[in-house]
């Protein structure tokens, strides 16, 4: 499986203050399942069939990320049925 490592992140800018903790909570976990998507996608996993907990969280371990939750997961699979 041909697999291009992602880039280097670019410079994060501060998360506005005031918000609850669950604005948060959501936020990161948005950005991650959009890291994991792309990354499955480059790596050839095109289906939210294809998408398995077990794969996504490999995916994880592969680009370095903390293994995602299953809502996460259920995320990822939600992105990819977006992207067609």
């Amino acid at each position: 499986m041909l697999f291009d490592l992602p880039y280097a992140p670019l410079a994060k800018a501060p998360l506005p203050a005031g918000q609850p903790r669950e604005w948060y909570i959501a936020h990161n976990r948005r950005l991650k399942a959009m890291r994991l998507t792309i990354a499955l996608l480059d790596a050839g996993v095109r289906t939210p069939i294809q998408a398995r907990d077990r794969v996504i969280r490999d995916m994880a371990a592969r680009i370095g990320i903390h293994p995602p939750s299953a809502a996460t997961c259920h995320m990822v699979r939600a992105l990819m049925c977006y992207t067609r």
